[in-house]
């Protein structure tokens, strides 16, 4: 199993303070300098923690695409993926032509992870229809088609319900075509990703049953699509706090709490404090050796990669200084 670090490039998500591209580069090197082998940056054009319990105030991001090329630049072997793209902020047949970009130079480490779309306030603030999930899922299939077909090489005649291509291309095409993930849950989006795509992203990870429940549902929607389930990769979203004992992942606990915005803890609070082991049921925290376990029982599943966040949030780091854990000492034990 591969460990990816999603990297924290919202305002809070780093100690809790505004984000900035310095500290994104920065903890992004630590991740490729300590054996993380991917990192990964989601596509919103701002986003709120009402969704998860917090303030509903606008939080700042960096932009998806920009971010990922910048870091091309500064990292060396680390992966780089976006986890994911809004389908409707951009043309399929521009995004394909960012992805040959990219790949090109990343020399060959890009994936490239895509999604229906799923916040509306963005949508509403910059003027984008939202239409209803199976409308925009549907959309999402057509463009991971045309996407993968043009970076395949062919110049493209296309007509579907949502996109015309009249002799699309895209040169210069890299030397290995990137990865196209398509990330969700539903039944429906899992039509998708047994028809046209090359991998499965699941985020975020909660009880470990209801992943088994999904892919169960992948399996059937793979049968249906006269798809061998081993084709498609499959990475997982995982909350996550590791200390090199009991002792010291408490304490990184503790300076979780204290960095992360009101009301996001109080789901794990018992007896009118938070609650170290009700924050363990639904996060992959403990020791290493713990984390090693837990990460395992997703191995087990046929997970090939686990995205971590280091925190409650999703794109959460409450301390640079739990990042390089994971890389020293956790990596290792799942290779």
């Amino acid at each position: 199993m591969r460990i990816g670090l999603a990297l924290p490039h919202y305002d809070t998500s780093l100690a809790g303070s505004d984000v900035s591209y310095d500290a994104v580069e920065r903890v992004a090197l630590v991740a490729e300098s300590s054996g993380y082998d991917s990192v990964w940056v989601s596509d919103h054009l701002f986003l709120d923690w009402g969704k998860y319990g917090g303030p509903s105030d606008i939080q700042g991001s960096l932009e998806c695409w920009t971010t990922l090329s910048a870091l091309a630049a500064r990292t060396e072997k680390v992966r780089l993926g976006s986890l994911t793209l809004c389908n409707d902020f951009r043309n399929p047949a521009l995004v394909a032509k960012m992805a040959a970009t990219l790949q090109l130079l990343s020399r060959g480490r890009l994936e490239l992870g895509l999604g229906a779309g799923w916040y509306e306030p963005e949508y509403r603030a910059a003027g984008i229809t939202f239409d209803r999930a199976g409308r925009r899922i549907d959309r999402l299939g057509e463009s991971v088609e045309v996407i993968g077909r043009l970076l395949d090489g062919e110049e493209l005649v296309y007509k579907g319900d949502h996109f015309t291509m009249d002799g699309a291309i895209c040169r210069p095409l890299p030397e290995t075509k990137p990865r196209v993930w398509v990330g969700g849950k539903g039944d429906r989006l899992l039509r998708v990703v047994a028809s046209v795509a090359d991998g499965w992203n699941f985020s975020w990870l909660g009880e470990l049953d209801t992943y088994r429940d999904r892919v169960d549902a992948f399996r059937r929607a793979c049968e249906q699509a006269g798809r061998d389930p081993g084709s498609v990769a499959r990475s997982v979203g995982v909350k996550a706090l590791v200390g090199t004992d009991d002792a010291d992942a408490r304490r990184r606990f503790g300076r979780l709490i204290e960095r992360t915005p009101p009301g996001l803890m109080q789901p794990y609070s018992e007896g009118g404090q938070v609650s170290w082991e009700a924050f363990r049921r639904s996060h992959f925290a403990g020791s290493v050796g713990e984390v090693v376990d837990r990460l395992g029982e997703l191995e087990d599943l046929g997970v090939e990669e686990a995205i971590l966040s280091l925190g409650t949030l999703p794109f959460q780091v409450s301390d640079e200084d739990d990042v390089a854990i994971v890389g020293t000492d956790v990596a290792p034990q799942l290779r």
